[in-house]
């Protein structure tokens, strides 16, 4: 894939290889100038709600029964394929979305040919911006890691934390295990990288209480709350976990003591994941988890009036559809009242999984027929908490089409300053290269 720099051209053209065949897309150049004109961007918040697409948009709308705070920001559609597939996974989108360079699935932050590529955080180090990561999986995994780390392969996790740290200023998330070191029944070798953090300023928290107690004058912060990733947002009351609007709004009041600004990237990082499960509830949950975050991110720039929000998700997951099952009929609204995911309750169940109508009820409000008991009885082992996401998903009248991505452009939101540069049809390296003219960096 062929990276084309600048917006001066009158057509962009991009090119991709799929099966030895090469294809062509052409578009007009997007707007070059803040609509504006005159704005100053200080702080740019790069907000990715990972697996979002317009049927999640859709569906989110329907479950909180009123329009959502994203659907006002719309203001493009963004093409999400990777160098060497249609159907794109987090780290080749990620690495498009954070350096501008198309890369095979699985890459973090290089080229398909494994060269380094700079990122839209590190191009804002340079600048003298603070910068941050914001996730719900661990701070580790794919979409973070491509915005402070440079490897061949996304499962090395390990590594990418050793790049992360001493690196960017504020850190949030799970992944413990991967800055300790084997002695601690940790991933690293011998280094202990939450020491080192420590030992070169950094104030350390480990849950929501040690998160609440910050001053709020902190430049340098390492949050790891989970040893992997963290509870997704239907079970954080389980936990002593703080919420995504609680860790995005932390960091923005560290992130903001630097008077050259700021860049920072949230991940709502679980609403893919719970895709891939089929668990609609708990897509919704997050996806509400993820609003409550962008409220925190827009109250500032509304505020600041020098920050400039884009929120977009990396792909699609789960091929979600607003109705399905041969109905025209969509019932999202029972979704608010599941309580719990589907491998939660899936562990709840005894050996016989005789308890299944009661504990669905319990965490649902959902009467079981005798089908439905049947087929969760009967499910084979690991595919229990699938079958009751189907059956919520089916009274619900939530589609799903795949387990894995799908290649389907996805919605672009963007508010403050610059907003008027994301218009119309992006693809995923524009992001980075908008938001540099935005901030007016070199990149």
């Amino acid at each position: 894939m062929k990276k084309f720099k600048g917006f001066a051209a009158a057509a962009l053209c991009t090119a991709m290889v799929v099966s030895g065949v090469t294809y062509v897309h052409e578009a007009e150049a997007g707007p070059s100038k803040n609509e504006k004109g005159k704005s100053k961007i200080e702080n740019v918040i790069f907000m990715i709600p990972d697996g979002y697409s317009a049927a999640y948009a859709t569906n989110y709308r329907i479950f909180k029964g009123k329009e959502t705070v994203l659907d006002p920001l719309l203001v493009g559609m963004m093409q999400t394929n990777s160098s060497d597939n249609w159907v794109t996974d987090s780290a080749a989108a990620g690495t498009a979305m954070a350096t501008g360079y198309k890369t095979n699935n699985g890459m973090v932050g290089v080229t398909p040919n494994g060269r380094t590529v700079e990122s839209i955080l590190e191009a804002a180090d340079d600048a003298g911006k603070s910068t941050g990561l914001v996730a719900t999986s661990t701070i580790t995994h794919a979409t973070p890691a491509v915005f402070a780390s440079h490897v061949q392969s996304r499962g090395s996790e390990a590594a990418i934390a050793q790049q992360m740290v001493n690196e960017v200023d504020v850190l949030f998330g799970g992944g413990k295990s991967n800055f300790l070191p084997e002695s601690l029944g940790g991933k690293q070798e011998e280094r202990n990288l939450i020491e080192e953090s420590e030992e070169n300023g950094y104030a350390i928290v480990e849950d929501r209480d040690d998160l609440m107690d910050l001053n709020g004058k902190e430049k340098k912060i390492l949050g790891l709350f989970a040893d992997g990733a963290m509870a997704p947002e239907l079970d954080r009351e389980m936990t002593e976990e703080p919420s995504l609007a609680e860790m995005t709004s932390t960091a923005i009041d560290s992130l903001s003591t630097n008077k050259k600004g700021f860049f920072l990237m949230v991940e709502g990082s679980q609403i893919d994941w719970a895709g891939h499960a089929h668990d609609a509830a708990w897509a919704m949950h997050d996806s509400e988890a993820f609003e409550e975050a962008v409220e925190e991110a827009l109250a500032y720039a509304k505020k600041d009036k020098k920050t400039l929000v884009v929120i977009a998700g990396d792909h699609d997951t789960g091929g979600m559809s607003v109705g399905g099952y041969d109905e025209y009929n969509a019932n999202v609204e029972i979704l608010r009242n599941v309580e719990a995911t589907g491998e939660f309750m899936a562990s709840q169940m005894n050996k016989k999984r005789g308890n299944a109508r009661k504990v669905v009820q319990e965490h649902t409000g959902l009467k079981l027929t005798a089908e439905e008991v049947g087929r969760i009885q009967t499910a084979p082992e690991g595919e229990v908490g699938m079958t009751i996401n189907t059956i919520v998903s089916e009274r619900a009248y939530v589609g799903w089409s795949t387990s894995a991505h799908t290649g389907v452009d996805v919605p672009v939101y963007a508010y403050g300053p610059g907003s008027g540069l994301f218009h119309g049809l992006l693809d995923n390296t524009d992001m980075p290269e908008l938001m540099a003219e935005a901030m007016k960096i070199d990149f």
